[in-house]
């Protein structure tokens, strides 16, 4: 459970060429910064959110089945309880840090 959040993977931020490169020696992140990640993965959980709702219309209209509504909506279910998830330990993380005394 430590190495993924509601069902986000580290693999899940890699490009889709193959894995992420090793982080060279000195910290520099070749990927970006952590606000580009989490700018990424914002992007991606609307991205699936709205797939649902434009499948979940199609279906209104008969043009989609059942089958691919329930995927879709289960799929942009799972993407915003990992984004909740994230949200969370990012604001646990602020208090943590507000606490601490200079």
């Amino acid at each position: 459970m430590i190495g993924s959040i509601g069902g986000i993977s580290p693999s899940s931020f890699t490009s889709q060429s193959g894995p992420a490169a090793p982080t060279p020696p000195g910290g520099a992140d070749p990927g970006g910064s952590f606000a580009t990640l989490l700018s990424r993965a914002a992007g991606d959980v609307v991205g699936n959110l709205q797939t649902a709702e434009q499948v979940s219309v199609s279906a209104l209209q008969g043009k989609a089945d059942v089958r691919e509504v329930v995927d879709a909506v289960m799929s942009a279910e799972q993407s915003l309880q990992a984004a909740i998830a994230i949200r969370d330990k990012i604001v646990t993380a602020y208090l943590e840090v507000s606490r601490m005394a200079i």
